[in-house]
């Protein structure tokens, strides 16, 4: 068994991510558009009818944008927090609302998703661990400073999603007003590169195969920049960035002691997605 994941869109602009196995898949947030979460899924022969729920992280437009569509369209099942939903102003049917709690196992097929709280700026925030015979896949995005819950899930991933939104120089010396450099960085904003890579150098396990760079500020952030600094202190995992601009391939995480493999769009069209 294994478990396939993909970044469809990642930063200011939207986020949503796709965790699945060979029968079942969820999407951790959806804030890019229907229409082109669709068309970004057929592009990785990814099919929307084995999405069995979405998962919502917080209340931000850039992660909820496409919830309502997609939810009414396939009829898909929506985990949120109460307060969340209300912050959020999402007109769902109440009978696709599925209220979690922090540190509640949730089972969707053989996937297993947990919420964590993180710290962010939003009513009710939360990162997620998606696990599957015993692969763990974690999103770690939207999260102002390193916490304790941040640490425990990470060291046990076997490939992640994390957040790397700015440069402090970039930050710095840019063009935002005070007000937003202060927000970004003040502990309940946003990741920096240093904090990001500060995680994975003291706690990566050695058993993670593949890490997603996520949410890259379009201003005070380079796609080289940060991926030549996670690069070098990789010690076997793959490190990819995830865009603001398009999916990343699918990627295919097993147990250690399988191969990993890439799944592109030309060797992605298989009956299990």
């Amino acid at each position: 068994m294994a478990l396939y994941i993909t970044s469809l869109n990642s930063g200011s602009n939207g986020n949503c991510y796709y965790v699945g196995n060979e029968r079942d898949a969820v999407l951790i947030d959806a804030g890019i558009s229907c229409r082109e979460t669709e068309t970004r899924m057929k592009r990785l022969g990814l099919s929307m009818q084995k999405v069995r729920a979405i998962f919502v992280s917080h209340e931000h437009s850039d992660h909820i944008r496409g919830v309502e569509v997609l939810s009414k369209k396939y009829s898909i099942p929506v985990y949120i927090t109460s307060l969340t939903l209300k912050h959020g102003g999402l007109v769902l049917n109440e009978t696709l609302v599925q209220p979690f709690n922090a540190q509640q196992a949730i089972n969707i097929g053989a996937i297993t998703i947990t919420a964590f709280k993180k710290l962010h700026d939003a009513v009710e925030p939360h990162s997620f661990m998606v696990s599957a015979d015993g692969i763990n896949v974690g999103v770690f995005t939207d999260i102002g400073s390193v916490c304790d819950n941040v640490i425990h899930h990470f060291g046990q991933c076997h490939a992640a999603f994390l957040e790397a939104n700015y440069d402090e120089v970039m930050l710095e010396n840019g063009r935002y007003p005070y007000h937003l450099k202060r927000r970004i960085r003040g502990g309940y904003g946003h990741l920096s590169n240093t904090q990001a890579l500060a995680l994975f150098i003291d706690h990566k396990p050695d058993w993670m195969s593949h890490l997603l760079l996520a949410h890259l500020s379009k201003d005070n952030n380079c796609p080289t920049l940060v991926h030549n600094l996670f690069n070098t202190h990789a010690r076997g995992t793959e490190v990819i960035v995830a865009s603001r601009f398009e999916e990343t391939p699918v990627y295919y995480i097993t147990m250690p002691g399988h191969l990993p493999m890439q799944r592109t769009v030309e060797n992605a069209q298989f009956s299990l997605f």
